[in-house]
């Protein structure tokens, strides 16, 4: 899997390193950015800028298909984290 990269204003990023997830294997680092982003979503608001860190790694290092599954857990209120 190679990485997307992160946009921003004016450059480009890929998902900074996270020494909680320090090998190749990205799986757990996108799972735990999606519930971040949807923890810090339902805490502080939807506006909350700063969860907006977290969709960007998510966007970034998950597989498109695996987000759209999670999405639809989400809405069906099924999805397996503890959000």
């Amino acid at each position: 899997m190679s990485a997307i990269a992160i946009m921003s204003d004016d450059k480009m990023d890929t998902a900074p390193f996270d020494p909680r997830f320090p090998n190749q294997n990205q799986t757990r680092y996108c799972y735990q950015s999606f519930v971040d982003y949807h923890r810090c979503q339902k805490l502080k608001g939807e506006d909350y800028e700063p969860c907006e860190y977290f969709k960007k790694v998510f966007a970034s290092v998950c597989p498109n298909s695996w987000l759209e599954k999670w999405d639809g857990q989400l809405d069906a209120n099924t999805f397996p984290g503890k959000i």
